[in-house]
């Protein structure tokens, strides 16, 4: 991580922004990224295919398709034989796979890329065979966008980009974590409730009601505490929300698509909640939420730096453009834009302004980690809101299905986040599956307690997005029932871990550290807040190693020790420190493990 992040914790003026070299055309309508030695060459005609797709000699093309992943070329599929028929249905089925439930086809693109076309007559037909194959494999198309390729060819000719998307069985729907950031009233609550209620604000607050959880947010209406929202898309792409009365079951049933919205808070006080809603839900992608008419101010800054620090992707929401002139939303996507490319930030902004640029932005988006497309929009008149739904439609997953099937094979890890009392039911806890597979019935065992202990529990009923569910999967957030289990012994940050597991926990531990910003110096003694993952808690700075002290922008290996009780740490895993204004980012390098996998006083006893 480079340690110019901290101009984004500090108070750095925009000033003195460098442009940022990238090999992203961000205006181009697919995202063609040339390469380096045909760019002084056509320089002219790289300009004209960013513009209007259409040059004079040379035509555009995507890069060379690959083995994995889940985009697929063809160039063309006319009456196919059945041998055929049945070769292009297991491909889908591949590429379905590969994607977790999603595929792009692109339609008359020659498999090295090169944008060939075709007539229209030829392209209806491809698009019938590949609704026929998609009904074959359980799924549905949907077009996303036809181009027209011109070079020198008399008879126009067309390209097609599909989105082919499996209709959900057993509740596997695709869910993707979006993490809500930005300063104290920029609209963040009221876009959630805006987008997962279907009716618009009307200019006081009236949509953002139904996501407070406590009478002072209403009263406020301020956020102080994590909510989640859940946005829906069905196998054709149309938005499943809670318009015509659809309960979260509902919701759950018929989408293929989950957007799950963690909903943080924006006031300075409540920083730690941010931090931990980022650190521990492990959002795939965070939406900074910026007012149009006050721009850049209050926690924008730091949210933005915590989130890069993290390595969390980026996408961009400029709120109430209803309240100001053009010019003054202008205004404020050029601020955003020179805070973009500092050289802390070195991301590639993108201005979504049609349906088009929402398309490109979201296959991008996940490409590049340097790109972050900028939405401008209203809650109260609608403007662009569809562009953000149909990024959010086609926004692919980060990991593909390997890395998935990798984490399923590995021991059971759950992370409490969350715990609750439920009358009749008894304790729930909430959280994140890290690895494995959790079922109704399983024994766990949960821990460390303060002696660094462990206590046995089973689960006795799983609920995901507010319906029940049998079957967990690594990477998905749940709400596990564990009856009558005592809710006493448990806090956030425990793990919940297979009992052939034989977890680590310790007390001391090693992290590389960038110190972002602090006022004076940090040295032995000093007592920070460390979050690493789920876990938050005070530790001491015990050494600094080769060094007496540390300053801003300085690097070095520290050893902390918690103060409270022994907690279960991973070696890699990412740490974020603050006390005060003093803040730093690092990853745990080595753990001194006190003990491993003892079973509790209660748990010898009854053996």
């Amino acid at each position: 991580m480079d340690s110019r992040v901290s101009e984004l914790f500090g108070s750095g003026n925009d000033s003195g922004s460098q442009d940022v070299a990238s090999n992203v055309l961000p205006g181009n309508s697919y995202g063609v990224a040339l390469k380096k030695s045909c760019v002084k060459m056509h320089k002219k005609s790289k300009s004209r295919f960013a513009r209007n797709f259409k040059p004079s000699n040379n035509p555009p093309y995507l890069p060379p398709e690959a083995e994995e992943g889940n985009i697929e070329y063809k160039l063309k599929l006319i009456n196919p034989t059945q041998y055929r028929f049945e070769h292009l249905a297991t491909q889908m089925k591949w590429r379905l796979q590969e994607g977790r439930g999603e595929a792009v086809y692109q339609i008359g693109v020659e498999d090295n890329g090169i944008l060939a076309g075709l007539s229209e007559e030829d392209l209806r037909t491809s698009l019938n065979t590949l609704h026929e194959l998609a009904e074959k494999v359980g799924a549905d198309i949907t077009v996303l966008r036809e181009r027209e390729v011109d070079f020198d060819s008399d008879v126009p000719r067309k390209i097609a980009e599909v989105l082919i998307r499996k209709v959900p069985d057993d509740q596997q729907f695709l869910d993707l974590r979006v993490a809500v950031i930005g300063n104290v009233d920029s609209g963040k609550s009221t876009l959630l409730g805006v987008l997962t209620q279907g009716e618009l604000d009307n200019g006081r607050g009236r949509a953002r009601l139904n996501l407070f959880r406590h009478l002072h947010e209403i009263q406020t209406g301020r956020t102080s505490s994590i909510s989640f929202e859940i946005l829906g898309f069905n196998s054709k792409g149309e938005v499943v929300n809670y318009s015509e009365s659809r309960t979260a079951e509902e919701i759950c049933e018929s989408a293929s698509k989950m957007i799950t919205f963690i909903d943080l808070a924006g006031h300075h006080k409540y920083l730690k909640t941010t931090i931990f809603g980022l650190t521990s839900y492990c959002p795939d992608f965070a939406m900074l939420v910026v007012s149009a008419n006050t721009g850049i101010a209050g926690t924008t800054r730091e949210h933005l730096g915590i989130a890069m620090a993290l390595k969390v992707p980026i996408f961009i929401v400029i709120s109430k453009v209803d309240l100001c002139m053009r010019a003054t939303v202008e205004r404020t996507v050029r601020q955003l834009e020179r805070v973009l490319k500092q050289p802390g930030c070195n991301k590639v902004p993108m201005v979504v302004s049609s349906t088009d640029d929402a398309v490109t932005a979201a296959q991008q988006f996940a490409q590049s980690p340097n790109i972050t497309p900028i939405f401008t929009l209203s809650c109260v008149t609608g403007e662009s809101l569809d562009l953000i739904k149909v990024f959010l439609n086609i926004i692919p997953p980060l990991s593909n299905s390997k890395e998935q099937e990798e984490l399923m094979q590995q021991l059971t890890e759950f992370q409490v986040d969350e715990i609750y009392t439920v009358p009749e039911v008894g304790t729930v806890v909430g959280g994140t599956l890290s690895s494995g597979i959790c079922r109704e019935g399983d024994d766990l065992v949960v821990g460390p307690t303060d002696l660094g202990q462990f206590h046995k529990l089973t689960i006795e009923s799983i609920q995901r997005n507010r319906s029940a569910c049998r079957v967990l999967r690594a990477g998905q957030a749940a709400t596990l029932a564990l009856g009558n289990f005592e809710r006493s012994l448990l806090r956030k940050g425990m793990v919940m871990v297979s009992p052939e597991m034989d977890p680590t926990i310790c007390w001391m531990f090693e992290a590389e550290i960038v110190l972002l910003f602090h006022a004076k110096t940090f040295h032995k003694g000093f007592q920070v807040t460390v979050h690493i993952g789920n876990v938050r808690q005070t530790a001491t700075v015990e050494a600094v190693c080769g060094k007496e002290e540390l300053r801003t922008g300085e690097k070095a290996v520290v050893v902390f020790k918690f103060l409270k009780h022994p907690e279960y740490l991973k070696v890699g895993a990412k740490l974020l420190f603050r006390e005060g204004v003093t803040k730093g980012i690092g990853h745990v390098t080595k753990l001194q493990p006190i003990a491993h996998y003892r079973p509790s006083q209660s748990e010898d006893d009854e053996a």
